[in-house]
């Protein structure tokens, strides 16, 4: 990246402050494989794991404000992106249908003051496993579903109404039949709740059958994948796809397997909003010049 794009870049962060520019190919290559085809520019922001409904001040001790606080902060980005993705446990779990319905409305309501003309949403386990996504399709369809956008071809997947934490073989049939209709060369990004990959199983950060949806990217040439669940930023790649884990928006999670157990990181009064954040994904040219932008969630 020249330090034109860099400074054009950080134009985005507008109000927010100076985000951490990780720049990367968005799709590594094998060896020996083209470029990648052209795409149009464009940029998308992923926010993700909001858990609205949750309520526990020594885990975030601002937890009504920070989902209002981060689309604050996506509306102050000077150039607006062309869609907002919030992939996956948009709510806080709660065994009370009539209590899960309250809450996924209040989301609704608040992330409808976007600025962005276009907003997708996948559920996570929180939002789906209870009742195999019942609520959340009332409320923003349906779970699984591709669309394109300036010459890359997006499949969204549901790893999460199944409550064992699989896609499924009807799904994973779905999923086969739409990328063998692409060319190999034509871009694809997958936007999940969990990894498809085997991060820490023990924690349930994996996706039971993951790897027959990973098999089925393989034979593209630029294949990246964008989830959640994990509550930090992560990035790995098996083969030459791609994965890219996100933030939360209400509190972060320790680092795969470097404690016994798994629980949130307490809220640090003298760091507030320290591990949350969003990302922004820009690219540029062709489809191997992309910047990936860690913006925090600041205090006002």
């Amino acid at each position: 990246m020249t330090e034109f794009d860099r400074r054009e870049f950080l134009k985005l962060g507008g109000a927010v402050g100076a985000g951490v520019v990780v720049v990367s190919g968005l799709w590594p290559r094998r060896a020996g494989a083209k470029p990648a085809p052209r795409v149009d520019d464009f940029s998308f922001v992923q926010l993700s794991d909001t858990h609205w409904g949750f309520s526990d001040p020594a885990m975030n001790a601002d937890f009504a404000g920070t989902l209002e606080r981060a689309v604050a902060a996506v509306n102050a980005l000077r150039q607006q992106p062309d869609f907002v993705v919030f992939t996956g446990d948009l709510t806080h779990t709660t065994d009370d249908d009539a209590e899960r319905r309250r809450r996924l409305a209040r989301f609704r309501e608040i992330v409808s003051k976007l600025r962005a003309k276009h907003v997708r949403f996948m559920p996570g386990e929180h939002d789906a496993s209870l009742d195999r996504g019942a609520a959340f399709q009332e409320f923003f369809g349906p779970t699984h579903y591709t669309f394109d956008h300036k010459g890359v071809h997006f499949v969204v997947l549901d790893n999460v109404s199944d409550p064992t934490g699989s896609l499924g073989d009807e799904q994973l049939a779905w999923l086969r039949t739409d990328l063998a209709a692409l060319d190999r060369e034509q871009p694809v990004i997958v936007l999940t709740h969990r990894p498809l990959f085997d991060l820490a199983p023990q924690w349930d950060w994996a996706t039971r059958d993951g790897a027959g949806a990973i098999e089925a990217l393989t034979p593209h040439e630029y294949a990246t994948v964008f989830y959640g669940h994990i509550h930090q930023e992560h990035h790995h790649t098996t083969g030459h796809v791609a994965h890219h884990a996100a933030k939360s928006l209400i509190f972060p999670l320790p680092a795969p397997l470097s404690v016994p157990k798994k629980a949130p990181i307490p809220w640090n009064a003298a760091k507030p909003y320290d591990g949350l954040g969003f990302r922004t994904v820009r690219t540029k040219r062709r489809g191997e010049d992309v910047a990936l932008a860690e913006w925090p969630v600041t205090k006002a």
